[in-house]
C-alpha cells in the first residue's frame, strides 16, 4: 500500500547515500520478493499483528503483508528494518 511503498523509497534512498549499488540490489530484492508473493502469497510466516504474515526478502527487512479472505490477494502494509521494533508500541492512553 502507500505507507509501504513509502518505506521502501524512504529505505532506498538512505542506502543510496553511501552505497548506490547496494541501494539497487536492496531494491531488487524488494521486487524479487513481491513477485513471490504474487505467485506463492502464503510463502510467509504468520505474523505478529493478527491477520498479517511476513517474508523477509533480506535479514535486515521485513514485509509485512494481509492477504484477501480467499488468500490470493497480497496487500503489502510496511517494509520495516529488522532492528526496529515490531509491531509499534502503542501510545501510553494517559499520554
Amino acid at each position: 500500500m502507500q505507507a509501504a511503498q513509502q518505506d521502501r523509497a524512504d529505505i532506498v534512498e538512505y542506502i543510496a547515500i553511501e552505497n548506490p549499488r547496494a541501494a539497487l540490489k536492496m531494491d531488487d530484492l524488494f521486487s524479487e520478493a513481491a513477485a513471490r508473493l504474487a505467485d506463492f502469497p502464503k510463502i510467509g510466516k504468520i505474523g505478529l499483528i493478527p491477520g498479517t504474515r511476513e517474508l523477509l526478502p533480506h535479514e535486515s527487512y521485513r514485509l509485512v503483508y494481509e492477504l484477501d479472505e480467499v488468500g490470493e490477494t497480497v496487500w503489502i502494509m510496511a517494509v520495516v528494518h529488522t532492528a526496529r521494533q515490531w509491531p509499534p508500541a502503542l501510545p501510553h492512553p494517559d499520554r
